[in-house]
């Protein structure tokens, strides 16, 4: 796992919020890698393919895509979360520019 500067002006919330998105999007990548991955399986005369079994497949590859990510996924989050840190410090610094105190406008 990537160290994560968390110092600046990102609130444990906002924090909490954007590792969520960013575990979220991982998962998104690595179900789109998974459905990829069993497409190429053929049906099992057991199973006898079919609808059920193109649903059942689905629903597995978005499932196991999806623990991946909450468990530390590939990477991904980590990088992501990085770069999102990042974009929500400038939002923060550029609303603290435009208002830099509440009795800056006669309050």
């Amino acid at each position: 796992m990537v160290e994560i500067n968390t110092t600046g002006s990102v609130s444990p919330q906002q924090m909490q919020r954007l590792r969520a998105q960013a575990e979220e999007m991982e998962g998104v990548f690595l179900n789109m890698l998974t459905k990829q991955m069993f497409s190429g399986l053929k049906s099992d005369e057991n199973f006898g393919g079919g609808f059920g079994e193109e649903t059942w497949r689905s629903m597995q590859a978005e499932e196991l895509a999806n623990t991946m990510a909450r468990n530390g996924g590939v990477g991904i989050a980590d990088q992501l979360l990085g770069e999102m840190i990042a974009a929500q410090e400038a939002a923060n610094a550029s609303r603290t520019m435009i208002f830099p105190s509440a009795g800056v406008y006669g309050k």
